[in-house]
């Protein structure tokens, strides 16, 4: 009971906080808005076009063939003031990205704007490193920064620099995101949902009550003088997300970050599996890595005790798939080691805790829906993202524990397909290995689903509805991630891995065993008679 009662309460924690957040930013949204609205009105009344700070509007890019040309176009079209706005293209491309670029930088040069392309010799710290490299050649006072499957508003920068120009603490101003595909399929549902909790509840809830809250990497706009604070650091690659871990440095500085609810930029939702999986792994990952690194400092910190723990349970909040995991595949046999009596007895007591935290997250994402476009979300929506939620559990549990052990990593960018654009186009060869882990997650998905069954008549028939979802969440991620293999494994004109296939390749190498010096030098380019790549 004891071991079970601690796998209930360390995700039940993450659960109770959403209801924190929801009051948190229901009781200070009207004012803000309010208040954010005057703001900017009287910026605007009181500001010649001559009197607009400079602003540079950084486009970090790597290999971004569907979308490259949009978000040049869309920030090249933005409303500010004539010579007061300058663009960079921080290119690190190695495919016809590079070409598209220079074709449409000259163009707009050519045109009066005043935009150029800048190319490092190498990748170093990833888009950390592209950000800082710009940085360094920026003549603007405040830095815009949009990731490439952004389309921003022509009045983004008209709207949040009175914000963040008219606050002196203000290190940096945090838009929303927005969907340009959020009905593309259910994933990209499930997504936007899970997205609108995240900007319609948690963001708010820490920007306007004196808590620590994150830039999101794009659709924002940072002081320079931030940045370059010897306190603050800049840029760093320690982690793959710089956004998250400078975001930190520079409130503990003492700098404060904005967020304006009201202003959205819309982007592009992963409509794959295996790139979402990817996604959440960066994010996962380095959430994790900012955590090591930034905990202690925070714990040091004159910051208030609320304070300290509200950013701890952000920093730590991916590991809540973790715990879910455990809860998952040890909870139910724990409960089985239990005498019958204290076993109802235990869950009795401990059902409202259960059922409040269970419900937590459903209730925030149906809120923060409402508040933000006044639409309400219905049961099977929320089933969809639950499954999607569920179904991620193991593979962001994974890279939980690979940001415990590992500093730094590769930066894998989320492919962009331009999906949601009215010139739609797919991307070829922007896809993301799927890997084996869908194994696992079929594997993980049928244990619970077997525990439901098996304990079904003892739990009432409902007592086990969470390993139910579970079990449907883990084998729907892990079936669609197989499908998308197979898909791109047919798409691009490789066999399909069948059974039949994967034995016929076994007896190729035990048939070739013999010949094991010879293979190797033939083997790298060479191709069997039935297809079969080696």
């Amino acid at each position: 009971l004891i071991l079970f009662a601690i796998l209930v309460t360390l995700p039940g924690i993450y659960g109770l906080h959403l209801y924190v957040l929801m009051w948190l930013v229901h009781r200070r949204r009207r004012d803000v808005r309010t208040q954010q609205a005057e703001t900017v009105r009287r910026y605007c009344l009181q500001r010649g076009e001559d009197d607009w700070p400079t602003v540079t509007t950084q486009l970090p890019i790597y290999n971004e063939i569907a979308v490259a040309e949009r978000i040049i176009r869309a920030v090249a079209a933005l409303d500010y003031p004539a010579g007061r706005h300058e663009i960079q293209v921080l290119d690190d491309s190695t495919d016809a990205t590079r070409e598209i670029v220079d074709r449409v930088c000259a163009e707009l040069a050519a045109a009066g704007v005043e935009i150029r392309v800048i190319r490092r010799s190498n990748r170093e710290h990833f888009k950390a490193g592209a950000l800082a490299h710009g940085l360094r050649q920026a003549r603007g006072q405040y830095i815009a920064i949009f990731d490439a499957d952004f389309v921003p508003d022509r009045g983004f920068l008209r709207r949040l620099i009175p914000l963040i120009d008219s606050d002196p603490q203000a290190a940096c101003v945090q838009g929303r995101w927005g969907h340009l595909n959020r009905d593309e399929n259910w994933l990209t549902r499930a997504v936007s949902l899970g997205m609108d909790g995240h900007f319609g509840v948690e963001q708010g809830a820490r920007a306007w009550n004196g808590l620590l809250l994150n830039f999101n990497g794009t659709a924002g706009i940072w002081r320079k003088e931030a940045i370059d604070d010897p306190r603050v650091g800049g840029w760093s690659g320690d982690t793959i997300t710089e956004d998250l871990d400078l975001s930190y440095r520079a409130q503990l500085a003492g700098w404060r970050i904005l967020y304006a609810e009201t202003e959205v930029a819309p982007a592009e939702i992963p409509s794959d599996v295996a790139a979402l999986k990817q996604q959440q792994r960066r994010w996962a990952t380095g959430s994790i890595q900012t955590a090591r690194k930034m905990l202690p400092a925070v714990w040091r910190s004159s910051l208030s005790a609320g304070q300290k723990l509200e950013a701890t349970v952000h920093l730590t909040q991916y590991a809540v798939n973790l715990f879910m995991l455990l809860m998952a595949v040890f909870g139910r046999p724990l409960l089985a080691l239990v005498p019958e009596q204290r076993y109802h007895a235990y869950l009795a007591s401990s059902w409202l805790l259960i059922l409040l935290a269970a419900a937590g997250p459903s209730l925030a994402y149906v809120y923060a829906r409402w508040s933000l476009d006044r639409k309400l979300v219905g049961p099977w929506q929320i089933l969809q993202l639950m499954l999607m939620g569920f179904g991620l559990s193991l593979n962001n549990a994974l890279a939980v524990l690979r940001g415990l052990w590992q500093r730094g990593g590769t930066f894998v960018r989320t492919p962009k397909t331009g999906s949601g654009a009215s010139t739609f186009r797919r991307a070829v060869g922007y896809v993301v290995p799927a890997g084996r882990l869908w194994l696992g997650e079929i594997v993980l998905g049928l244990l619970c689903l077997g525990q439901w069954a098996y304990f079904l008549k003892a739990d009432h028939y409902v007592g086990g509805t969470f390993l139910l979802i579970y079990g449907l969440g883990l084998c729907t991620i892990g079936v669609q991630t197989l499908r998308g293999r197979l898909r791109r494994q047919r798409a691009q004109g490789e066999p399909v891995r069948t059974p039949a296939l994967l034995a016929q390749r076994v007896a190729v190498v035990r048939a070739a065993r013999p010949r094991k010096a010879a293979v190797a030098r033939v083997l790298p380019a060479s191709v069997h008679e039935s297809g079969t790549r080696v």
